[in-house]
């Protein structure tokens, strides 16, 4: 009764959605300590399954590739924490240091404007500079995202079970989810296509991610800037989050590569435009070719999604789950997208999230 209600009419159908989507939404936020680990176990787990695949196509026993699998993702994860955890403090008081040697000249500088432009106090603008540029808070979050970080490991036993469980029904998961789509071809066929651009989505993008992570890294270490791990890692993380990512990785290289200071003295020397123009060109030759041909080339065109919808998923996500789903938040996005695109009902939102426009109608779509 109710539903047929709802299909006649429009208008309450969609304050039922909205409702329901409320209460979903806040269900994903008061259920976050269980569902965010087993997001973050059933991504490796897609990533993991070609690795645990080609174990058993050598022979290697099921429970022996699974053991592998998962020690080698978990010293790569600790590794990989470990060294943001010691590099990330480094990185900020390099930084502070730039800044606060920057301080003389920029006074000079106001001083100078403040000059020519009477009205405007140089003390007022050093003040407003200096709110901008409030580095013990940036210290503060970095400290506050590195204890997050360590914290999360308390949660890492619930992560590798799951990823330990998860790779031991990848055998018998096609069976369930032709059992789920029913007898008919046509729902089988789109269950596991379903399946595998997932699959192929995160594999691809995890390659991708590692690729631009160790070039930048190497291209950092090669012009002389401090900590090239971190920034490599940086690069590697941010890689994730297409077109803005790509973006915020290249400010600390860029900034370490910008302001020289006295090692000795820690006095302002100078700005090193070329050293800077370089390290820039590399961060956007890599980005271009990885970000705007090879990827996209892999992944087909039409597996993207469009810049207002990336940051709005940046917000989102990062809201709902914290550090760590705003990290996730493109992949997640991206899931729900290819779910969307096999519902018939639904794939209009797909539409709605891709960055490219539609093709003309034909056929049956035109006459809908």
């Amino acid at each position: 009764m109710v539903f047929d209600q709802l299909d006649q009419n429009p208008g309450l159908r969609f304050l039922f959605t909205l409702a329901v989507g409320v209460i979903v939404i806040q269900g994903l936020r008061f259920a976050q300590p269980v569902l965010l680990p087993t997001a973050v176990a059933l991504f490796l787990a897609v990533i993991c399954l070609p690795l645990v695949f080609w174990l058993k196509n050598r022979r290697v026993p099921q429970f022996l590739a699974i053991l592998v699998t998962v020690l080698a993702v978990a010293s790569m994860l600790g590794l990989l924490i470990m060294i943001a955890s010691l590099q990330l403090p480094d990185l900020f008081a390099r930084v502070q240091v730039q800044i606060d040697a920057l301080e003389v000249p920029i006074q000079g500088v106001l001083q100078w404007f403040s000059a020519w432009w009477p009205f405007v106090e140089d003390v007022e603008i050093m003040d407003a500079l200096q709110g901008l540029l409030d580095l013990p808070r940036l210290a503060a979050l970095a400290t506050g995202a590195t204890t997050w970080a360590l914290s999360f490991l308390s949660t890492v036993f619930l992560v590798f079970l799951i990823l330990a469980f998860a790779l031991g029904e990848a055998a018998i998961l096609p069976h369930k989810l032709r059992a789920i789509a029913g007898d008919g071809i046509a729902s089988d066929e789109r269950m596991q296509k379903v399946v595998d651009e997932v699959q192929g989505y995160l594999v691809i993008k995890t390659l991708v991610s590692i690729a631009t992570g160790v070039l930048l890294g190497t291209w950092t270490w090669i012009m002389g800037i401090e900590l090239p791990i971190l920034l490599g890692l940086i690069a590697f993380a941010l890689n994730y989050v297409p077109t803005i990512g790509s973006v915020i990785a290249s400010g600390p290289a860029l900034l370490l590569a910008l302001i020289e200071v006295d090692p000795l003295t820690s006095e302002f020397v100078g700005l090193n435009v070329q050293s800077t123009l370089i390290v820039g060109a590399g961060y956007l030759a890599v980005n271009i070719v990885f970000g705007n041909w090879l990827e996209p080339t892999l992944m087909g065109r039409r597996l993207g999604l469009s810049t207002l919808v990336v940051i709005l998923s940046l917000v989102f996500w990062g809201w709902l789950w914290g550090p760590l789903g705003a990290l996730l938040s493109v992949p997640l996005t991206m899931i729900v997208k290819i779910m969307l695109e096999n519902t018939k009902d639904l794939k209009w939102i797909a539409i709605l999230l891709d960055k490219n426009a539609p093709g003309p109608l034909t056929g049956s779509e035109a006459v809908l």
